[in-house]
């Protein structure tokens, strides 16, 4: 199992990331959660990582905190959630809005995510219940997230982004124009149309 990385940032396209470690890039896929505290690329990024082995594929998921990570981990042992909904659940919501949202029960902010309906939200309600009390870890610093500078296609890779979280192209549209403001990252375009689609 690979627990650690840490290397050069080389490439971060929503939700995927790209890190040099001794030559070696590695493909890693990460929450939003995680990207809003990420460096600029080019510079060096250490992440926690669980490692999900399919039979067509070995899929890298990293984490900027080990509260993530754990999370992550806590979600697959659900029956019904997948590593793709668990990253949905991490973009969604931080950990913390997480863990406050099972001890209020609250179904209603599961189900605004892509691909949680009714019965899923519930589920994990129920079964993450009593893991509510390990996974409460001390929150991230709110200083360590960056703006890593507007790429050309900000929109365009915050629909791509968007899309591969689950929501339907229609939606990421109207989510995107509510959210849009010149000058913006695609990190602070996604965080922003998150929680927009969160208040609906």
């Amino acid at each position: 199992m690979i627990g650690f990385i840490r290397g050069k940032l080389l490439a971060k396209h929503p939700p995927q990331l790209l890190v040099d470690v001794g030559g070696v890039g590695y493909e890693i896929e990460a929450p939003m959660s995680t990207f809003y505290g990420l460096p600029a690329t080019g510079e060096a990024v250490a992440l926690h990582t669980h490692l999900v082995v399919r039979e067509d594929a070995h899929i890298l998921f990293g984490f900027g905190t080990e509260g993530e990570r754990r999370l992550f981990r806590g979600l697959l042992k659900i029956s019904g959630v997948g590593p793709k909904l668990a990253l949905g659940i991490l973009s969604g919501a931080s950990v913390e809005d997480f863990l406050r949202t099972v001890e209020a029960e609250d179904v209603a902010m599961l189900t605004r995510i892509p691909g949680i309906g009714r019965k899923t939200a519930e589920r994990v309600i129920i079964e993450m219940r009593d893991s509510v009390a390990k996974l409460a870890l001390p929150p991230p610093g709110s200083d360590t997230a960056s703006t890593f500078g507007v790429p050309p296609s900000a929109h365009g890779e915050a629909f791509s982004a968007l899309v591969a979280l689950g929501y339907k192209p229609p939606e990421v549209t109207r989510l995107l124009k509510a959210a849009d403001e010149p000058g913006l990252s695609t990190t602070e375009l996604i965080r922003r149309a998150l929680k927009s689609a969160a208040k609906v």
